[in-house]
Protein backbone atom coordinates (compact mmCIF):
# COMPACT_ATOMS: atom_id res chain seq x y z
CA UNK A 1 0.00 0.00 0.00
CA UNK A 2 1.72 3.54 -1.07
CA UNK A 3 0.95 6.21 1.66
CA UNK A 4 -0.52 9.50 0.64
CA UNK A 5 2.46 10.98 2.37
CA UNK A 6 1.13 14.78 1.08
CA UNK A 7 -2.42 14.43 1.96
CA UNK A 8 -1.64 12.67 5.36
CA UNK A 9 1.16 16.19 5.79
CA UNK A 10 -1.37 18.51 4.66
CA UNK A 11 -4.40 17.13 6.98
CA UNK A 12 -1.55 17.96 9.73
CA UNK A 13 -2.48 21.80 9.28
CA UNK A 14 -5.63 21.31 12.02
CA UNK A 15 -3.11 21.01 14.69
CA UNK A 16 -1.90 24.73 13.75
CA UNK A 17 -2.50 27.58 15.61
CA UNK A 18 -3.59 24.93 18.62
CA UNK A 19 -0.62 25.66 20.77
CA UNK A 20 -1.70 28.51 22.80
CA UNK A 21 -4.78 25.79 24.43
CA UNK A 22 -2.43 23.26 24.22
CA UNK A 23 -0.04 25.22 26.78
CA UNK A 24 -2.89 25.69 28.59
CA UNK A 25 -3.75 22.59 29.13
CA UNK A 26 -0.22 21.93 30.34
CA UNK A 27 -0.34 24.42 32.93
CA UNK A 28 -3.86 23.47 34.21
CA UNK A 29 -2.58 19.75 34.79
CA UNK A 30 0.67 21.12 36.19
CA UNK A 31 -1.10 23.41 38.76
CA UNK A 32 -2.59 20.47 40.28
CA UNK A 33 -0.20 18.16 42.48
CA UNK A 34 -0.59 14.53 41.22
CA UNK A 35 2.80 13.45 43.56
CA UNK A 36 2.91 9.23 43.22
CA UNK A 37 1.39 9.04 46.42
CA UNK A 38 -1.34 12.19 46.25
CA UNK A 39 -3.79 10.25 45.94
CA UNK A 40 -6.66 13.43 46.20
CA UNK A 41 -4.48 15.04 43.59
CA UNK A 42 -4.20 12.12 41.27
CA UNK A 43 -8.04 11.68 41.33
CA UNK A 44 -8.50 15.34 40.28
CA UNK A 45 -6.01 14.97 37.10
CA UNK A 46 -7.55 11.53 35.71
CA UNK A 47 -10.93 13.57 36.46
CA UNK A 48 -9.51 16.50 34.40
CA UNK A 49 -7.92 14.31 31.95
CA UNK A 50 -10.75 11.94 31.28
CA UNK A 51 -13.00 14.97 30.43
CA UNK A 52 -10.36 16.03 27.82
CA UNK A 53 -9.89 12.26 26.51
CA UNK A 54 -13.88 12.22 26.44
CA UNK A 55 -13.70 13.79 23.34
CA UNK A 56 -11.92 11.29 21.05
CA UNK A 57 -15.09 8.90 21.42
CA UNK A 58 -13.44 5.80 22.76
CA UNK A 59 -14.93 3.73 25.93
CA UNK A 60 -13.09 4.85 28.52
CA UNK A 61 -12.71 2.85 32.17
CA UNK A 62 -10.91 4.03 35.75
CA UNK A 63 -8.82 0.40 36.82
CA UNK A 64 -7.80 0.05 39.74
CA UNK A 65 -4.07 -1.47 40.47
CA UNK A 66 -2.17 -3.37 42.86
CA UNK A 67 -0.87 -1.76 46.37
CA UNK A 68 2.94 -0.91 46.41
CA UNK A 69 4.44 -3.48 48.45
CA UNK A 70 8.10 -2.19 50.56
CA UNK A 71 9.99 -2.39 53.59
CA UNK A 72 9.39 0.44 56.39
CA UNK A 73 12.65 1.75 58.74
CA UNK A 74 11.88 -1.35 61.17
CA UNK A 75 12.20 -3.97 59.01
CA UNK A 76 8.81 -4.63 58.09
CA UNK A 77 6.64 -4.81 54.88
CA UNK A 78 3.88 -2.73 54.44
CA UNK A 79 1.64 -2.05 51.91
CA UNK A 80 1.00 1.53 50.50
CA UNK A 81 -2.51 1.95 48.13
CA UNK A 82 -1.74 3.82 44.85
CA UNK A 83 -3.95 5.48 42.02
CA UNK A 84 -5.96 4.28 39.33
CA UNK A 85 -5.40 4.07 35.85
CA UNK A 86 -7.35 5.81 33.35
CA UNK A 87 -7.70 2.96 29.77
CA UNK A 88 -9.03 3.96 26.79
CA UNK A 89 -10.23 1.63 23.74
CA UNK A 90 -11.26 2.33 20.49
CA UNK A 91 -11.54 0.03 17.70
CA UNK A 92 -9.97 -2.64 19.41
CA UNK A 93 -11.73 -5.42 15.77
CA UNK A 94 -8.57 -3.05 14.02
CA UNK A 95 -5.23 -4.09 12.95
CA UNK A 96 -3.00 -3.08 13.54
CA UNK A 97 -3.52 -1.85 16.81
CA UNK A 98 -1.69 0.82 19.01
CA UNK A 99 -0.98 0.88 22.39
CA UNK A 100 -0.43 4.43 23.36
CA UNK A 101 0.89 5.47 27.19
CA UNK A 102 2.17 7.92 29.14
CA UNK A 103 1.90 8.30 33.12
CA UNK A 104 -0.31 11.22 35.30
CA UNK A 105 2.05 11.43 38.35
CA UNK A 106 5.04 13.42 38.68
CA UNK A 107 8.06 13.31 41.58
CA UNK A 108 6.83 16.29 43.46
CA UNK A 109 5.03 15.41 46.69
CA UNK A 110 1.91 17.40 48.01
CA UNK A 111 4.34 19.11 50.31
CA UNK A 112 6.87 20.07 47.85
CA UNK A 113 7.51 24.38 47.71
CA UNK A 114 7.41 23.67 43.98
CA UNK A 115 3.85 23.52 42.90
CA UNK A 116 2.99 26.12 39.82
CA UNK A 117 4.00 27.15 36.44
CA UNK A 118 5.89 30.21 36.04
CA UNK A 119 7.31 31.40 32.60
CA UNK A 120 11.06 32.17 31.95
CA UNK A 121 11.08 32.64 28.72
CA UNK A 122 8.06 33.62 25.73
CA UNK A 123 8.38 30.28 24.68
CA UNK A 124 9.86 28.33 28.08
CA UNK A 125 7.82 27.43 31.03
CA UNK A 126 8.96 25.85 34.29
CA UNK A 127 6.59 23.72 36.45
CA UNK A 128 6.48 20.14 38.19
CA UNK A 129 5.84 18.23 35.12
CA UNK A 130 5.62 20.36 32.43
CA UNK A 131 8.04 18.37 30.51
CA UNK A 132 8.00 14.81 32.81
CA UNK A 133 5.21 13.81 31.71
CA UNK A 134 2.27 16.35 31.64
CA UNK A 135 3.26 18.31 28.10
CA UNK A 136 3.12 14.32 27.06
CA UNK A 137 -0.16 13.69 27.58
CA UNK A 138 -0.85 16.61 25.93
CA UNK A 139 1.02 15.88 22.74
CA UNK A 140 -1.16 12.46 23.17
CA UNK A 141 -4.31 14.28 23.21
CA UNK A 142 -3.77 16.41 20.19
CA UNK A 143 -1.69 13.29 18.22
CA UNK A 144 -4.91 11.36 18.42
CA UNK A 145 -7.65 14.16 17.85
CA UNK A 146 -5.20 14.80 14.57
CA UNK A 147 -5.79 10.80 13.82
CA UNK A 148 -9.56 10.23 14.61
CA UNK A 149 -10.71 13.89 12.28
CA UNK A 150 -8.42 12.05 9.41
CA UNK A 151 -9.90 9.72 6.55
CA UNK A 152 -7.48 6.88 8.15
CA UNK A 153 -8.34 6.39 11.45
CA UNK A 154 -10.62 3.68 10.40
CA UNK A 155 -7.98 2.00 9.49
CA UNK A 156 -6.18 1.67 12.73
CA UNK A 157 -7.43 0.48 16.13
CA UNK A 158 -5.85 1.78 19.25
CA UNK A 159 -5.56 1.99 23.35
CA UNK A 160 -4.73 4.09 25.56
CA UNK A 161 -3.50 4.28 29.42
CA UNK A 162 -2.17 7.09 31.54
CA UNK A 163 -1.22 5.51 35.04
CA UNK A 164 -0.40 6.69 38.23
CA UNK A 165 2.43 4.83 39.50
CA UNK A 166 5.27 5.23 36.77
CA UNK A 167 7.63 7.20 39.12
CA UNK A 168 8.39 4.21 41.28
CA UNK A 169 8.51 2.70 38.54
CA UNK A 170 4.73 1.31 37.99
CA UNK A 171 4.86 -1.31 40.57
CA UNK A 172 1.29 -1.58 40.74
CA UNK A 173 0.31 -0.89 36.67
CA UNK A 174 3.09 -2.98 35.75
CA UNK A 175 0.78 -6.48 35.40
CA UNK A 176 -2.21 -4.37 33.77
CA UNK A 177 0.88 -2.93 31.17
CA UNK A 178 2.45 -6.35 30.47
CA UNK A 179 -1.30 -7.51 29.61
CA UNK A 180 -2.52 -4.95 27.34
CA UNK A 181 1.07 -4.84 25.31
CA UNK A 182 0.69 -8.28 24.95
CA UNK A 183 -2.83 -7.50 22.56
CA UNK A 184 -0.70 -4.51 20.91
CA UNK A 185 1.64 -4.45 17.84
CA UNK A 186 3.23 -1.51 18.08
CA UNK A 187 3.84 0.90 21.34
CA UNK A 188 4.25 4.83 21.60
CA UNK A 189 4.75 6.38 24.27
CA UNK A 190 5.13 9.96 25.60
CA UNK A 191 7.90 10.70 27.70
CA UNK A 192 10.01 13.52 26.92
CA UNK A 193 12.85 14.17 24.29
CA UNK A 194 16.62 14.69 25.66
CA UNK A 195 17.05 17.87 26.72
CA UNK A 196 19.41 18.26 23.05
CA UNK A 197 16.31 17.22 21.04
CA UNK A 198 17.19 13.73 20.48
CA UNK A 199 14.58 10.26 20.89
CA UNK A 200 16.16 7.28 23.24
CA UNK A 201 17.41 4.34 21.40
CA UNK A 202 17.79 1.97 24.49
CA UNK A 203 17.17 2.32 28.13
CA UNK A 204 19.20 0.56 31.00
CA UNK A 205 17.10 -1.79 33.30
CA UNK A 206 16.57 -0.60 36.73
CA UNK A 207 15.62 -2.31 39.97
CA UNK A 208 15.34 -1.13 43.63
CA UNK A 209 16.55 -3.45 45.93
CA UNK A 210 16.29 -3.71 50.59
CA UNK A 211 18.40 -4.88 52.99
CA UNK A 212 16.85 -5.64 56.63
CA UNK A 213 19.83 -6.73 58.95
CA UNK A 214 19.15 -7.87 62.44
CA UNK A 215 21.47 -8.31 64.87
CA UNK A 216 20.77 -8.23 68.86
CA UNK A 217 20.40 -4.96 71.65
CA UNK A 218 22.68 -4.56 73.94
CA UNK A 219 23.92 -1.67 76.54
CA UNK A 220 27.22 -0.02 74.93
CA UNK A 221 27.75 -0.06 78.44
CA UNK A 222 27.42 -2.84 80.76
CA UNK A 223 26.88 -5.39 77.85
CA UNK A 224 28.72 -4.67 74.88
CA UNK A 225 30.18 -7.42 74.00
CA UNK A 226 26.63 -9.12 73.65
CA UNK A 227 25.51 -6.85 71.02
CA UNK A 228 25.67 -7.58 67.09
CA UNK A 229 25.60 -4.45 66.01
CA UNK A 230 22.90 -4.30 62.43
CA UNK A 231 24.03 -0.58 62.01
CA UNK A 232 27.92 -1.55 61.23
CA UNK A 233 26.78 -4.77 59.27
CA UNK A 234 24.89 -2.79 57.07
CA UNK A 235 27.10 -0.39 56.24
CA UNK A 236 29.98 -2.88 55.82
CA UNK A 237 27.50 -4.49 53.52
CA UNK A 238 26.31 -1.06 51.82
CA UNK A 239 30.09 -1.34 51.13
CA UNK A 240 30.78 -4.32 49.47
CA UNK A 241 28.25 -3.65 47.33
CA UNK A 242 29.09 0.01 46.18
CA UNK A 243 32.32 -1.79 45.56
CA UNK A 244 30.18 -4.30 43.09
CA UNK A 245 30.70 -1.29 40.67
CA UNK A 246 34.82 -2.18 40.04
CA UNK A 247 33.37 -5.76 39.21
CA UNK A 248 30.54 -5.47 36.69
CA UNK A 249 28.64 -3.07 33.72
CA UNK A 250 25.91 -2.44 36.14
CA UNK A 251 25.93 0.22 38.13
CA UNK A 252 24.93 -0.09 42.08
CA UNK A 253 23.90 3.24 43.83
CA UNK A 254 23.45 3.04 48.03
CA UNK A 255 20.75 5.38 48.27
CA UNK A 256 20.00 4.93 52.08
CA UNK A 257 20.53 3.76 55.27
CA UNK A 258 18.43 3.53 58.10
CA UNK A 259 18.92 2.33 61.83
CA UNK A 260 20.00 2.79 65.36
CA UNK A 261 18.06 4.36 68.41
CA UNK A 262 19.93 5.86 71.90
CA UNK A 263 23.71 6.06 71.44
CA UNK A 264 24.33 3.78 74.20
CA UNK A 265 22.32 0.86 72.60
CA UNK A 266 23.87 -1.43 70.16
CA UNK A 267 21.60 -1.26 67.25
CA UNK A 268 19.63 -4.82 66.74
CA UNK A 269 18.20 -3.55 63.28
CA UNK A 270 19.64 -1.26 60.16
CA UNK A 271 17.65 -1.13 56.54
CA UNK A 272 19.89 -0.46 53.21
CA UNK A 273 18.60 0.71 50.36
CA UNK A 274 20.00 0.45 46.89
CA UNK A 275 19.51 1.31 43.32
CA UNK A 276 20.61 -1.02 39.98
CA UNK A 277 21.06 0.09 36.92
CA UNK A 278 22.07 -2.58 33.71
CA UNK A 279 22.45 -2.30 30.19
CA UNK A 280 21.90 -5.89 29.22
CA UNK A 281 19.44 -8.97 30.25
CA UNK A 282 22.47 -10.79 30.88
CA UNK A 283 24.31 -7.83 32.86
CA UNK A 284 21.19 -7.68 35.11
CA UNK A 285 21.13 -11.59 35.98
CA UNK A 286 25.16 -11.13 36.99
CA UNK A 287 24.05 -8.16 39.37
CA UNK A 288 21.30 -10.35 40.90
CA UNK A 289 23.82 -13.46 41.11
CA UNK A 290 26.13 -10.66 43.06
CA UNK A 291 23.34 -9.32 45.01
CA UNK A 292 22.63 -13.17 46.52
CA UNK A 293 25.89 -14.11 46.69
CA UNK A 294 26.57 -11.30 49.43
CA UNK A 295 23.63 -11.90 51.37
CA UNK A 296 24.70 -15.47 51.66
CA UNK A 297 27.74 -14.47 52.83
CA UNK A 298 26.59 -12.68 55.70
CA UNK A 299 24.18 -15.19 56.97
CA UNK A 300 27.06 -17.44 56.32
CA UNK A 301 29.11 -19.11 59.35
CA UNK A 302 32.28 -17.62 57.55
CA UNK A 303 30.47 -14.01 56.82
CA UNK A 304 32.23 -10.72 58.24
CA UNK A 305 30.13 -10.10 61.55
CA UNK A 306 28.85 -13.36 63.98
CA UNK A 307 24.88 -13.06 64.80
CA UNK A 308 23.95 -10.80 62.13
CA UNK A 309 20.87 -11.97 59.56
CA UNK A 310 20.23 -10.45 56.55
CA UNK A 311 16.68 -10.59 54.40
CA UNK A 312 16.92 -9.13 50.32
CA UNK A 313 13.59 -7.67 49.48
CA UNK A 314 12.75 -5.85 45.66
CA UNK A 315 13.53 -6.58 42.51
CA UNK A 316 14.24 -5.40 39.07
CA UNK A 317 11.22 -3.62 38.02
CA UNK A 318 12.19 -2.81 35.01
CA UNK A 319 14.11 -4.97 32.37
CA UNK A 320 16.80 -3.49 30.27
CA UNK A 321 15.21 -2.26 26.53
CA UNK A 322 18.01 -3.24 24.23
CA UNK A 323 17.72 -2.50 20.66
CA UNK A 324 16.03 -5.35 18.43
CA UNK A 325 15.48 -5.63 14.61
CA UNK A 326 11.85 -4.63 15.41
CA UNK A 327 12.44 -1.56 17.58
CA UNK A 328 14.96 -0.68 14.78
CA UNK A 329 12.42 -1.12 11.81
CA UNK A 330 9.97 1.38 13.84
CA UNK A 331 12.71 3.74 14.84
CA UNK A 332 13.16 4.45 10.59
CA UNK A 333 9.10 4.72 10.14
CA UNK A 334 10.11 7.68 12.50
CA UNK A 335 12.84 8.87 10.67
CA UNK A 336 10.77 8.93 7.49
CA UNK A 337 8.20 10.59 9.35
CA UNK A 338 10.54 13.29 10.72
CA UNK A 339 11.60 14.17 6.89
CA UNK A 340 8.17 14.38 5.67
CA UNK A 341 7.84 17.21 8.30
CA UNK A 342 11.09 18.48 8.16
CA UNK A 343 12.36 17.55 11.75
CA UNK A 344 15.41 16.25 12.63
CA UNK A 345 15.45 12.74 14.03
CA UNK A 346 18.16 11.58 16.59
CA UNK A 347 19.19 8.79 18.67
CA UNK A 348 20.98 8.09 21.70
CA UNK A 349 20.85 5.73 24.50
CA UNK A 350 19.81 6.40 28.34
CA UNK A 351 20.62 5.28 31.54
CA UNK A 352 17.08 5.92 32.91
CA UNK A 353 13.92 3.87 32.41
CA UNK A 354 10.43 4.32 31.72
CA UNK A 355 7.43 1.98 30.93
CA UNK A 356 8.65 1.48 27.65
CA UNK A 357 11.17 -1.19 28.94
CA UNK A 358 8.23 -2.85 30.38
CA UNK A 359 6.98 -3.03 26.73
CA UNK A 360 9.88 -4.31 25.16
CA UNK A 361 9.87 -7.15 27.78
CA UNK A 362 6.40 -8.09 26.55
CA UNK A 363 7.62 -8.25 23.10
CA UNK A 364 6.37 -4.74 21.67
CA UNK A 365 8.18 -2.88 20.02
CA UNK A 366 7.91 0.59 21.01
CA UNK A 367 9.37 4.50 20.82
CA UNK A 368 9.19 6.18 24.08
CA UNK A 369 10.16 9.80 23.66
CA UNK A 370 7.22 10.82 21.32
CA UNK A 371 6.54 13.74 24.00
CA UNK A 372 7.68 17.66 24.02
CA UNK A 373 10.85 18.61 24.32
CA UNK A 374 12.02 20.05 27.99
CA UNK A 375 14.56 19.26 30.76
CA UNK A 376 15.86 19.34 34.37
CA UNK A 377 13.11 16.69 35.14
CA UNK A 378 12.86 15.25 38.46
CA UNK A 379 13.69 19.27 39.95
CA UNK A 380 12.56 22.37 40.48
CA UNK A 381 13.86 23.98 37.81
CA UNK A 382 12.11 21.23 35.30
CA UNK A 383 11.15 23.25 32.10
CA UNK A 384 9.30 22.11 28.84
CA UNK A 385 10.14 24.25 25.41
CA UNK A 386 6.35 25.18 24.30
CA UNK A 387 7.16 25.42 21.03
CA UNK A 388 7.81 21.56 20.60
CA UNK A 389 4.43 20.70 21.29
CA UNK A 390 3.17 21.16 18.08
CA UNK A 391 5.64 19.81 16.27
CA UNK A 392 5.43 16.67 18.49
CA UNK A 393 2.02 16.20 18.28
CA UNK A 394 2.47 16.14 13.89
CA UNK A 395 5.13 13.65 14.51
CA UNK A 396 3.21 11.15 16.78
CA UNK A 397 0.08 11.35 14.57
CA UNK A 398 1.83 11.09 11.32
CA UNK A 399 3.11 7.84 12.90
CA UNK A 400 -0.35 6.68 13.39
CA UNK A 401 -1.29 7.72 10.03
CA UNK A 402 1.58 5.87 8.57
CA UNK A 403 0.69 2.48 10.38
CA UNK A 404 -2.49 2.13 8.59
CA UNK A 405 -0.11 1.18 5.74
CA UNK A 406 0.62 -2.27 7.43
Amino acid sequence: MTLPVEEMVSHLQCLDGCQGEMVELVQRLCNQNSGTYNLDGLQVVREMLAGEYARLGADIQVCEIEPQTCVDDSGQLVTRPLGSLLHLIKRPEVRPRVLLCIHMDTVYAAQDEFQACVWEKPDRLNGPGVADAKGGLVVMLYALQALESSPWADQLGWEVIINPDEEIGSVGSASFLAERAGQADVGMLFEPLLPDGTLVSTRKGTGNFEFVFRGRSAHSGRDFEAGRNAAVACCKMMSDIWHLNERTGATFNVGRITGGAALNMVPDLAVGRINVRAVSREEQQEAERLLADLVDHYNSSEGPLEGIQVEQYGRFTSPPKVMTPEIRELQERVEMCGRWLDIEIGWRPTGGACDGNKFAAAGLPNIDTLGPRGGLIHSSAEYLLTDSLVPRAKLAALLLMSLTAN
